[in-house]
């Protein structure tokens, strides 16, 4: 099965909740993208857009898949308008108004009417359109290039204008640095995350690639270890986030090391939580979410 690529960091967590129930409800019926296109309204392409974060999964989206898989749907839908209240909305403010978006000439006011004048005679018609009309002025052609001749050496002729060609020179080391930037990012992409060694301090903004620190200690009544307080967040495979590193935090607490505390939800993070669970006579699934939450926190 192909693993799924990370969720992009701008989506909310509600969001977040939902492409992963989505996510684990397609793996479960081991159906291909192409195969959820056949037996849907929506194709391969939207499918991954809408699995992948890239674009919101639509309602009849949702429903469709929860059919074509075999499961009830209120409980996605219920994910899905929590979801959806998260969302930007694009109101009437944000779209351009046709009314204000008109050209300036359709805004100027109306220049009054010019009275008629009268109909010259026929013997006078040619004389008084060519003495009313005004003489065009010459417009200025291009600068003519000086022809090079040969056996003119001492003044080669220029072919290019030289303001032209210092603007191309400035247009194309442009258009190289721009090249140079989207290839560096491509490749920093590509490249797996670099860990700085050391942990970090809770407090801080979460980034992929570092290690925090697991300070647990018993706060009214429950387990925390700094990082979050969620007791209801669904977290799997590709999950990212200080939510995920509170999990893994506890989960060593509880003598269920997952190896590593840094927000990457990965095989050996589920392991550990499969054990967990396994241990408290919950459902092993390896997914945690509220049961498992309320067990990691006693």
């Amino acid at each position: 099965m192909p693993r799924w690529k990370e969720l992009p960091a701008e989506i909310s967590s509600s969001e977040r909740q939902l492409l992963v129930q989505l996510r684990r409800l397609k793996d479960h019926s081991d159906l291909s993208l192409a195969s959820l296109a056949g037996r849907t309204s929506y194709s391969r392409s939207s499918w991954e857009r809408y699995l992948n974060g890239k674009k919101p999964v639509p309602r009849k989206a949702v429903e469709e898949l929860a059919r074509v898989c075999g499961t009830e749907p209120t409980r996605l839908l219920v994910l899905y308008d929590v979801a959806e209240r998260s969302r930007p909305r694009t109101t009437a403010t944000g779209r351009t108004d046709e009314s204000s978006s008109a050209s300036p000439e359709s805004a100027r006011p109306l220049e009054p009417a010019r009275e008629a004048e009268p109909e010259p005679e026929p013997g006078q018609e040619r004389e008084t359109a060519s003495a009313a009309a005004p003489e065009p002025e010459p417009r200025p052609g291009p600068t003519p290039i000086p022809e090079q001749r040969p056996s003119d050496s001492r003044r080669p002729g220029r072919t290019v204008p030289l303001g032209w060609l210092v603007a191309a020179v400035v247009l194309a080391v442009a258009v190289s640095f721009g090249a140079g930037l989207l290839t560096a990012r491509a490749w920093d992409d590509d490249a797996p995350a670099k860990k700085k060694t050391g942990p970090v301090a809770a407090g801080t903004g979460y980034l992929r690639g570092q290690t925090y620190e697991c300070a647990v200690q018993r706060k009214d009544g429950r387990l925390r270890a700094g990082h979050s307080d969620t007791r209801e967040m669904l977290l799997d495979i590709n999950s990212t986030g200080f939510d995920v590193v509170e999990a893994q935090c506890l989960l060593r607490e509880k003598g269920f090391d997952p190896g590593v505390f840094d927000g990457l939800y990965d095989e050996r993070t589920k392991g550990a939580a499969k054990k967990f669970q396994q241990a408290r006579h919950l459902v092993v699934d390896g997914i945690i979410g509220p049961d498992t939450w309320r067990e990691l926190r006693r």
